[in-house]
């Protein structure tokens, strides 16, 4: 039997797939080497999964809004009050605590392989040649890595995304359930439900809606904190006062507004280096990028509203929370949101291909390094013992950002031809249940009746 190279992601996807495994693998020896994980993962070895812990603690403490200012909604805590061991909560540091509650460690490892089997049977429903490279690509990729070494809600998260947004529920109010958790455990994500009315699905986005405010109204209820104006000024200051100051805050980012930030702020760290003419270049290329893309995923946007039956859902979400990601700066390891969506297509045609192509460089948990910074000891919680780590300059801070902003252009690019195709060849003529549309258009043939399109 002949190896068949056609089509290309045949081996090209499992062969990006071992190149991501060959990379955990390294991490796990560098790891035993030099007591630490290799860059991009984060940049204290001693802070591991104290996202879960910093935020469990004030789970049993009052003033997560008031004292130290989370953005998180009431969810969050309920969530990690019933997933923790409550007789470790007597004392005053996380740090301490990550030494007690097994049941909270226990929970975030089980929400990680939960996620990888709900991969599995999610790519399984959309095309079960590839779904194995891409259940490991996504379930082990950097993303899943880090927010696991983290210990970010992302991971909890992440699994009622796929839950809601793909197409594993078959039940519209299972999946409005999902899509409530998720809301209510990352904010950003209710940008994942306006696509909706692009499609006119208006009962599927009440219910969504509905099901996200019950959710926070009950949890709010639970915990008694948590308003809606004390979310929003929290919020508010966050985006408000964020300011990069060195290189570390662009250690692992999703977008380029970490380098704007550096490169405008008041510290003036790249100005002293390469120069204000350089600086003043890099500002108005990066802003350049960030703001065509949001222009992209517009026009996108509109064009999908004009035919809303050529583009699938998940690709409609894809460019909602894109355009809620691109504005903003929620992580690296929130990448896996997107990549999630942009697995959901074919590979077929350019653009799809180069998309999921780009996805899968995404997911590599290693970097390239042009350069090194001096060492300084740093303790390790998982080696128990102080450690030389060693920082290094990589281009992978400033290349993730504009290989998620090509996925981007890549499928709102897609978006746009799929519609025009659609208007060239009179597709709304056949669509009945479009009929109340305007045609905007000049030219367009209006839908028939499918009975007189039987009689014709």
């Amino acid at each position: 039997m002949r190896f068949r190279f056609l089509p290309i992601n045949r081996w090209l996807e499992p062969l990006l797939l071992l190149v991501i495994l060959g990379a955990i693998i390294r991490a796990f020896f560098y790891f035993l080497e030099y007591y630490h994980f290799p860059q991009p993962f984060f940049y204290e070895p001693f802070d591991v999964w104290m996202d879960w812990f910093n935020t469990s603690y004030w789970a049993y403490e009052k003033g997560a809004y008031d004292s130290w200012g989370t953005i998180y909604p009431p969810l969050s805590f309920v969530f990690l009050r019933i997933f923790s061991l409550g007789s470790c909560y007597g004392e005053t540091s996380g740090y301490i605590i990550r030494e007690c509650d097994w049941v909270g460690l226990a929970t975030l490892h089980g929400f990680f392989l939960l996620n990888i089997l709900l991969l599995w049977l999610t790519f399984r429903r959309v095309d079960r040649k590839t779904a194995l490279w891409r259940t490991l690509a996504l379930g082990l990729g950097l993303p899943s890595l880090y927010g696991l070494e983290r210990g970010n809600l992302v991971i909890v998260c992440f699994t009622f995304v796929i839950l809601g947004f793909g197409p594993l529920l078959k039940s519209a109010r299972w999946r409005w359930i999902a899509v409530g958790l998720a809301v209510n455990f990352k904010v950003y994500l209710i940008a994942g439900l306006f696509p909706q009315l692009l499609r006119r699905r208006w009962l599927w986005f009440e219910g969504a809606l509905l099901s996200t405010i019950a959710i926070y109204i009950v949890t709010y209820g639970l915990m008694g904190d948590g308003t809606p104006l004390q979310l929003y000024r929290n919020i508010a200051d966050v985006s408000g006062i964020y300011q990069a100051v060195t290189f570390l805050d662009l250690w692992y980012a999703a977008t380029y507004k970490p380098f704007i930030s550096l490169l405008t702020g008041q510290y003036q760290v790249v100005a002293g280096i390469a120069g204000s003419r350089i600086t003043d270049m890099l500002i108005v290329l990066l802003n350049g990028l960030q703001y065509t893309t949001m222009a992209s995923i517009a026009a996108a946007a509109t064009a999908a509203w004009l035919r809303p039956e050529v583009v699938p859902m998940h690709r409609l979400t894809f460019l909602g929370l894109a355009m809620a990601m691109v504005a903003s700066e929620p992580g690296g390891y929130t990448e896996n949101f997107l990549i999630f969506l942009v697995f959901l297509e074919r590979w077929r045609g350019f653009g799809r291909s180069w998309a999921i192509f780009m996805c899968y460089i995404l997911l590599m948990p290693f970097d390239i390094i042009v350069g090194r910074v001096p060492p300084q000891v740093q303790e390790s919680y998982l080696a128990g013992h102080a450690t030389f780590f060693a920082y290094y300059i990589t281009i992978g801070p400033f290349i993730r950002p504009l290989l998620l902003l090509s996925i981007v252009w890549a499928l709102s690019a897609v978006t746009l031809r799929d519609v025009w195709t659609d208007i060239r060849h009179q597709g709304w003529e056949s669509r009945w249940r479009f009929r109340r549309d305007a045609p905007i258009l000049p030219g367009v043939t209006p839908p028939e009746p499918p009975s007189s399109r039987m009689t014709a």
